[in-house]
């Protein structure tokens, strides 16, 4: 297996970590208290991970999270994710999250049903809530079927889904849906 890097980077939201094996992301770590405990954060899913100048592709991925966390309408598509060790279920609630542009939201039920499990909303929130590439799978763009924000495991939960959704400036209540046209 290729060797696992990291690097540190700031944010408009404070310090992310990103870590990768060879050129695709493996983990994206949203800021924690202070720079030590993001790395701990990061390190707990990812134990071998090694401090390192990051390679050009995940540069552009920096680049690009920046970008959107500074207001600007990326779609982060394009950003090669390392899935190993990730479950076929979550692999496709992860791809169809990422359909997801930024400033949209969907449901945790419109999810489970685009993936042909209606029934499946829950295990949706579960793939979703073990989601180790926050912002580049946009897990903060599902809300439950009531439009509330419903859980989210980076520091400041809720707080930080809800400061992510405004930075997009995503509408929240009569959100447009997974399958809704572009604006």
């Amino acid at each position: 297996m290729p060797r696992t890097g990291f690097t540190l980077f700031e944010t408009p939201i404070g310090g992310c970590a990103i870590a990768w094996r060879a050129d695709l992301v493996a983990a994206l770590q949203l800021p924690e208290a202070n720079p030590q405990r993001t790395v701990e954060r990061l390190r707990r899913h990812l134990p071998g991970a090694l401090a390192d100048a990051p390679p050009p592709q995940v540069v552009r991925a920096i680049e690009q999270i920046r970008a959107l966390l500074d207001g600007e309408r990326r779609d982060l598509r394009d950003i090669g994710l390392d899935l190993g060790g990730i479950g076929p279920f979550a692999r496709r609630v992860y791809d169809f999250t990422r359909g997801v542009g930024p400033g949209r939201t969907t449901t945790y039920g419109e999810l489970a049903r685009a993936l042909g499990e209606p029934g499946a909303a829950r295990a949706v929130g579960h793939a979703l809530g073990a989601n180790p590439f926050a912002i580049i799978v946009p897990c903060h763009r599902v809300l439950g079927a009531d439009g509330r924000a419903g859980g989210f495991s980076a520091r400041g939960g809720v707080a930080t889904k809800l400061r992510l959704l405004l930075i997009e400036r995503a509408r929240l209540g009569d959100a447009p849906g997974l399958f809704d046209g572009e604006e």
